[in-house]
């Protein structure tokens, strides 16, 4: 009599693939994707007595919400320099379109070269 054989859960491998672009090519759209995709998968995988990929997930998890912990206080600090640097007349578009493209550069990954 053949047993069912578990199958890795599809969530659980997106969000382990997206947790790791999150490090490399998609800072920000990755970790969103691994940590919604991470918490769906473990939920599945707990209904579900014929799938595995706990770990998968747990790891994408875990690479996401690392990768927007360290993303959000960059945001803040954006939004303080530009609102620091909007007071200063002649100076401060200058300073904003810079931060603008500094965070814009660590968030998505788009650069100049």
């Amino acid at each position: 009599m053949p047993t069912a054989q578990p199958e890795t859960n599809a969530l659980a491998i997106i969000s382990l693939v997206f947790g790791i672009l999150s490090w490399i090519l998609l800072p920000f759209i990755g970790s969103v994707v691994a940590v919604i995709a991470g918490h769906r998968a473990r939920r599945q995988i707990a209904r579900d007595p014929f799938q595995q990929g706990d770990g998968l997930a747990l790891a994408g998890l875990i690479l996401g919400w690392v990768q927007l912990a360290l993303l959000l206080p960059l945001l803040l600090l954006f939004f303080l320099f530009v609102g620091a640097a909007s007071a200063i007349p002649g100076i401060g578009l200058l300073i904003s379109l810079g931060l603008l493209l500094v965070i814009l550069t660590l968030l998505f990954g788009i650069g100049l070269g």
